[in-house]
């Protein structure tokens, strides 16, 4: 095959457009590792990038997709042989370097890891930059130490994907869960991933944050930002730790350094887009042992590679459930 199918970002006229096209493996970035891609997925990032709703694409043109699973077909670097199955994630991947949206891609062998026994290369994907975001945050609170006796961790943006899989691995590891979302419709669902209580994120009030509020949880998985990891901030415990991970809702932070001189909280960065080794293997070895999520299956569903354009209204309107896997070519 000389040509093959593409989802390509592009600017025009100041304009972000994306749409399949059809491109030769002469056009793929340069790389130790080729790949035939099996499977890849959809996060919010994406979503940005592809809509041009966020300045997340850094070159254009640029096939999006930040996450792949594939076969290897050809390797300058010792580490990886033609037929050895591997994932990528992160990095520049689908916002500087062709990514995932396409039948082939060609990587810098560091970017690439081999998939770890246990999981299948949809597995991976159902996974994912939001399973290792939602892993290594637990491991980084975990490190800080936090252990499911101290008290409940509350996750916000529970439906989503990231927030999906922080509710199921801290619920497989024996913590009190509280679920917050902005959708009533999800409570039954977030109950079956192990959520001990769901909350609606309406019934905050958001316009008077106190500057230490009652001390409420021993943990938190933040993928909002703005004026909720405020109110996080304000109502952790003693020693409490929140994992930041996101900024769905905001940027900005407005607080105080009350929590953390008063109470000694902890905000820990989750950088999941470049943290090195030896995280990344770790992580990826934790998900398909004791992190991996019980209902991946029931969190994720697989969508045909022409269904993808579909799907990126969804994550920008809040309505995104679970994780969405893109089949490209498959097992």
């Amino acid at each position: 095959m000389t040509t093959f199918k593409a989802f390509l970002i592009e600017e025009v006229d100041g304009q972000t457009k994306s749409g399949f096209v059809r491109l030769d493996k002469a056009q793929l970035d340069a790389g130790e590792v080729s790949i035939k891609v099996a499977y890849s997925s959809v996060n919010y990032k994406d979503a940005l990038a592809a809509t041009g709703a966020g300045r997340i694409v850094r070159r254009f043109p640029c096939v999006g997709g930040i996450d792949l699973s594939g076969i290897v077909e050809s390797s300058s670097d010792s580490r990886f042989s033609p037929g050895d199955r591997v994932i990528a994630t992160s990095f520049d991947i689908g916002i500087a370097h062709h990514g995932g949206y396409a039948e082939y891609a060609r990587l810098p062998a560091a970017w690439v890891r081999h998939l770890p026994a246990g999981l299948s290369l949809r597995d991976a994907m159902a996974l994912g930059t939001a399973g290792f975001t939602a892993a290594l945050a637990i491991v980084r609170m975990e490190e800080n130490g936090l252990t499911p006796d101290q008290g409940p961790v509350i996750v916000s943006g529970a439906s989503g994907g990231v927030g999906s899989l922080a509710v199921d691995m801290l619920a497989c590891r024996g913590y009190r869960v509280t679920a917050m979302t902005g959708k009533e419709a999800e409570f039954d669902y977030l109950k079956q991933l192990g959520a001990d209580q769901v909350m609606l994120r309406s019934a905050l009030d958001l316009t008077h944050i106190r500057p230490l509020d009652k001390a409420l949880w021993a943990g938190a998985v933040d993928s909002l930002g703005g004026e909720v990891l405020a109110w996080m901030a304000s109502t952790m415990q003693h020693a409490g730790t929140i994992a930041c991970i996101g900024l769905a809702a905001s940027a900005t932070l407005n607080t105080t350094v009350m929590p953390f001189i008063l109470r000694g909280v902890c905000l820990l960065g989750i950088d999941s887009a470049t943290i090195g080794e030896p995280y990344r293997s770790r992580i990826w070895q934790r998900l398909a042992s004791d992190l991996r999520p019980q209902h991946l299956l029931e969190m994720s569903r697989t969508i045909g590679f022409n269904e993808l354009p579909d799907v990126f209204d969804r994550f920008m309107k809040g309505r995104a459930h679970g994780r969405i896997v893109v089949e490209i070519s498959g097992d």
